[in-house]
């Protein structure tokens, strides 16, 4: 579950850091795989390393870690936001 938390989320902080950084701005397709990716990535790391353990903060309720969901949110949008700037950086580089 919470892999599929990080990829949503990091295909949302593609699109978004695409729309923020215009040069960057790979179209949605682009933004969207490079947020997938690096929001796999940045979720998987920000768990093993267990940055996301933020329960004490927010609690839980139903058997759901809020907190851990919340860090994964957070690490998949970050994630999918730098992947996407190295993708748009490279791609920019390639162009010249």
């Amino acid at each position: 579950m919470e892999l599929i938390i990080g990829l949503l989320s990091g295909a949302a902080g593609g699109n978004a850091a695409g729309k923020l950084l215009g040069s960057l701005n790979q179209g949605t397709l682009i933004n969207s795989i490079a947020g997938v990716v690096g929001g796999g990535l940045g979720g998987t790391i920000l768990s093993a390393i267990g940055a996301p353990d933020l329960a004490g903060a927010a609690g839980g309720a139903a058997g759901l870690d809020f907190g851990a969901i919340i860090g994964q949110v957070v690490g998949g949008g970050v994630g999918g936001g730098a992947v996407l700037a190295l993708v748009g950086v490279v791609r920019n580089m390639i162009g010249k």
